[in-house]
């Protein structure tokens, strides 16, 4: 059986390669093509690899790509930092032991407890382990299931959180699922992770669409406004902080601010 991760690495390998002009990268378009994008051996060659390497490293098959031959696949499809780190990472090797719920340090709780604005913890699934006061009077964790305390999950598949992003619904969804998808290749074929996915396609056909696209992008911090049934509407700065207890431990705080900025 294929290696979930390697199937990862090869379907981004693919995505990235289908999205590339020879323009782009100072290749004559030559006759007409059946698919968009590069060749498979354009990407070969621009690379410095056997062709039938590369067929073998986009098919997913149980293969190791060195750091050296990682770099050159990311010049040659012209990556970006955060897309070459993600190659990187799926290129890696190593056992790792399956998904487990993350606990949340008491230190760490009170700390989240005593914050002014709202604020709350996830884990690596994104899942949502601990919030204080102000959070819960704008996201209302506490009144969800524990198994729908998900960020993705609320924003992809929550008519109530879909609403209170209005029109910038899209913008802000798009991203994080560019955002998780960092995260999840790198634990494809987890049983915990696979159950989210198999939640997210079944109730949102726009996650569907995103993902098949393969797209990644970092964590940012950035702005954010939304229209609570009280409150009327909120603008927030939001940043996040890794723990140096457990790094898989995410603290995000949203700061209020006046206007949309």
């Amino acid at each position: 059986m294929a290696d979930p991760r390697r199937v990862e690495f090869g379907d981004f390998l693919r995505s990235r390669r289908e999205k590339l002009s020879p323009k782009a990268v100072g290749l004559p378009p030559g006759a007409r093509r059946r698919t968009a994008g590069l060749r498979r051996e354009e990407v070969a060659q621009l690379a410095g690899i056997g062709v039938d390497w590369y067929i073998r490293l986009e098919q997913g098959r149980t293969v190791s790509p060195s750091v050296t031959t990682v770099d050159a696949l990311a010049r040659a499809l012209r990556l970006s930092k955060t897309e070459h780190a993600h190659l990187k990472a799926l290129a890696r090797d190593g056992a790792r032991g399956a998904f487990t719920r993350e606990i949340v340090p008491p230190p760490i709780l009170r700390l989240v407890e005593s914050l002014p604005h709202p604020a709350y913890i996830t884990g690596r699934r994104w899942d949502v382990l601990a919030w204080n006061a102000a959070a819960e009077e704008v996201f209302a964790f506490g009144r969800l299931p524990e198994e729908d305390r998900n960020t993705l999950l609320l924003m992809m598949t929550n008519k109530r959180t879909r609403r209170s992003y209005g029109a910038g619904w899209a913008d802000v969804a798009k991203r994080m699922v560019a955002m998780f998808r960092a995260t999840h290749d790198v634990w494809a074929g987890d049983p915990a992770f696979a159950e989210l996915l198999t939640r997210l396609r079944q109730g949102s056909p726009e996650f569907v669409k995103w993902w098949g696209a393969h797209e990644v992008h970092g964590t940012l911090s950035g702005r954010k406004t939304m229209t609570h049934p009280t409150k009327g509407v909120l603008h927030f700065e939001h940043t996040s902080f890794q723990a140096n207890d457990d790094p898989a431990l995410k603290l995000v705080i949203y700061t209020p601010v006046e206007g949309g900025g």
